[in-house]
């Protein structure tokens, strides 16, 4: 569907995120996948889908909504962000990754032929993709069906604020706290830290259910005072679950996997601050989310295998579940 209108383009230059690329006629910008033909944005990639896969919602990872639930993932080709660890490359710094061309009722079809109550759009940046998101966004929730969106939150405040419109929940990268690393390493330009900030309290305020996941990389963002800042700002944000997350060496990044024992003594300082901060790509990890009131196990995670026990379902016009021993609201969302 290369004639969908391009949002967020004018005079040759593309506003969707804070490169805000000048697109010479024929080429595309930054990010491989929005186009310029003779001053007109140009959608090449539109429905262009590498991947379709039923996950477990906690691999998004999403540990406070709708846990145990399957969801339907749908991942895309290229990012707007150069990140020279990506664990994800094959896809994200692609365009020439296999795929098949949809249309958003074909994402719809998926879903509900599979039983699946959301849908997930994951894996490489969704955000370059706005234009097919407002599309399948639309149209999942007239058919009842929730809109995830995973992504680094690399967008300009336009165009944040309508794909948020259309979001239930979401998993926010935030990938170190520094605008100089961002800018200059994972090649997002000088205001793609604020960007991302912006993104995450923007969401937050449009009620979106929000949840953060930092990749701990040696050697770029692993030093306690760079981890203790990104706590400090989840925190005077609201109460958002954090995941910190193993990396391992891919791509154009050599240095060793993330220590376990550093991310465990991040995650205990960081619940000084954070109620709920949980680990990431460590064997044999338990991350069990507790009732804030009464102490009992909510949720019992084991890798992906999730027992929910612990909640009981939220009753007409309730937003979160309860608490089965106590009976208080609980901080997990449906």
């Amino acid at each position: 569907m290369m004639n969908r209108k391009t949002l967020f383009f004018d005079e040759g230059r593309c506003g969707l995120c804070p490169r805000r690329c000048a697109i010479p006629s024929g080429a595309l910008g930054a990010c491989g996948v929005r186009g310029n033909k003779n001053g007109k944005g140009l959608l090449p990639f539109y429905g262009h889908v590498t991947a379709l896969a039923v996950d477990p919602i906690e691999k998004k990872p999403l540990f406070h909504y709708r846990p145990g639930s399957m969801i339907l993932s749908a991942g895309f080709c290229g990012c707007n962000l150069r990140c020279p660890f990506c664990q994800n490359w094959r896809i994200s710094q692609s365009a020439s990754a296999a795929g098949k061309q949809v249309q958003p009722g074909d994402i719809i079809s998926a879903a509900l032929h599979g039983d699946s109550p959301s849908i997930a759009y994951t894996y490489s940046e969704p955000l370059v993709h706005a234009e097919f998101l407002f599309d399948c966004m639309a149209l999942a929730h007239k058919h009842g069906i929730a809109n995830v969106l995973v992504t680094n939150g690399c967008a300009n405040r336009e165009a944040a604020r309508e794909i948020l419109s259309l979001t239930d929940a979401a998993n926010i990268d935030l990938k170190c706290f520094s605008a100089e690393t961002y800018a200059n390493i994972l090649g997002g330009g000088g205001e793609a830290f604020e960007a991302v900030l912006e993104f995450i309290r923007l969401a937050c305020a449009m009620d979106v259910h929000v949840e953060v996941t930092t990749l701990v990389v040696p050697g770029l963002n692993d030093s306690a005072e760079e981890l203790d800042a990104c706590a400090g700002f989840l925190a005077s944000v609201g109460e958002i679950p954090w995941h910190l997350s193993a990396y391992h060496p891919d791509y154009h990044w050599d240095a060793p996997p993330t220590d376990p024992a550093l991310l465990l003594s991040t995650a205990s300082r960081a619940r000084e601050k954070i109620p709920f901060v949980y680990t990431g790509n460590i064997y044999g990890e338990e991350n069990n989310t507790a009732c804030p009131h009464c102490g009992s196990i909510l949720v019992r995670r084991q890798g992906y295998k999730t027992d929910i026990s612990g909640l009981a379902a939220p009753t007409d016009g309730e937003r979160g579940y309860r608490c089965a021993r106590c009976g208080e609201q609980s901080p997990v969302n449906y």
